[in-house]
């Protein structure tokens, strides 16, 4: 007896399940890929033009490319702080997310959400609790690839 009840149950979840996915809103897709393209293009061709002015000052191509990088974040950083990223995140989605100011991004907004709780616990301890495990894994995945390269030359 209780195994039909399970199946009425099981059967009411799938029915339900049936109704909402015809009544969801359907994600705008295309638009969604064209904000993203839009505005991750504009990060970049912004990156570019910092570039290109720590070229004309003298800086080779390869030397331009640091402070380039710092700029980015510094200007990701900021821009979180005054609530500006985080609307672009909202309307640009991967396109604000996947250049380096998108990293820059995932380590303020949590710093500025928990900011209340002080420096130390709140700042300090909330700073890297989305870009923590990207850090970590990155560097041990860099870390299996650079061993992986070494025994093999």
């Amino acid at each position: 007896m209780p195994e039909s009840g399970a199946q009425g149950d099981k059967q009411a979840q799938q029915q339900y399940q049936e109704k909402y996915n015809q009544v969801k809103p359907k994600p705008p897709i295309l638009k969604n890929i064209v904000w993203a393209f839009i505005v991750g293009g504009l990060i970049c061709t912004l990156g570019q033009f910092i570039q290109n002015y720590f070229v004309s000052v003298g800086f080779t191509k390869k030397e331009a490319a640091g402070p380039t990088a710092v700029v980015l974040v510094f200007l990701s950083a900021f821009f979180t702080a005054l609530g500006v990223y985080d609307e672009l995140g909202r309307r640009a989605g991967a396109g604000s997310i996947v250049p380096i100011t998108g990293f820059a991004n995932s380590v303020v907004a949590p710093a500025m959400e928990f900011k209340r709780e002080g420096f130390v616990f709140g700042v300090g301890a909330k700073m890297f609790i989305i870009a923590g495990p990207v850090l970590v894994y990155g560097m041990l995945t860099s870390f299996i690839i650079g061993f992986i390269y070494w025994l093999a030359k």
